[in-house]
């Protein structure tokens, strides 16, 4: 009697063991940009390394209000020319290194199809004369269950990410590069 319940026991272990895994949600996902401005590393600097004035150089943003000028701990709310609204938060900034890292502090998928992103912007001589301006981030999807939709899954979030990247490397190369 004794061992119809240890053979259950054991019975049971094997056939959970056996059982396929369950799909376990979002992995993080990055995007990295960059581009080559024809402009001294302190020109391209005086105009993206101040946090709250992304409007002044990223032509998808429409406005662009801060708190707390470049100490972390500073936010600023970018109002995208799409309608979306993004509030992030500053993490580290580094005149001297000419870099800042910020995060997302609210969600809004229907500004970027991402639960959270945490980015770093940084400025640097390139080879020869001008400046190359790097934008890095990783992020989740806007969904972060097992089975997003296509709006919200891994391939929405990095090409919306890409693009935004993108598009205000590009924003900044033609502002800076018009006056030359």
């Amino acid at each position: 009697m004794t061992r119809w319940p240890m053979l259950l026991f054991f019975g049971g272990i094997v056939a959970l063991w056996g059982q396929p895994a369950e799909a376990h949600g979002p992995t993080p996902q990055k995007a990295a940009e960059r581009i080559v401005v024809a402009s001294p590393p302190a020109a391209v600097w005086s105009l993206v390394g101040e946090f709250s004035a992304m409007a002044n150089w990223h032509p998808g943003v429409a406005s662009s209000v801060g708190s707390g000028d470049n100490t972390p701990g500073s936010e600023r709310t970018l109002t995208l020319r799409s309608g979306g609204v993004l509030v992030e938060g500053l993490d580290e900034y580094s005149a001297e290194t000419m870099s800042y890292s910020y995060r997302l502090s609210k969600e809004n998928v229907e500004a970027l199809p991402v639960s959270f992103y945490s980015a770093t912007l940084s400025v640097k001589p390139a080879d020869g004369d001008g400046s190359q301006v790097e934008w890095l981030g990783r992020f989740y999807r806007g969904d972060t269950g097992n089975f997003p939709p296509d709006h919200l899954n891994d391939e929405a979030a990095v090409a919306a990410m890409t693009q935004f990247f993108r598009e205000g490397l590009e924003g900044l190369k033609a502002r800076l590069e018009a006056g030359q």
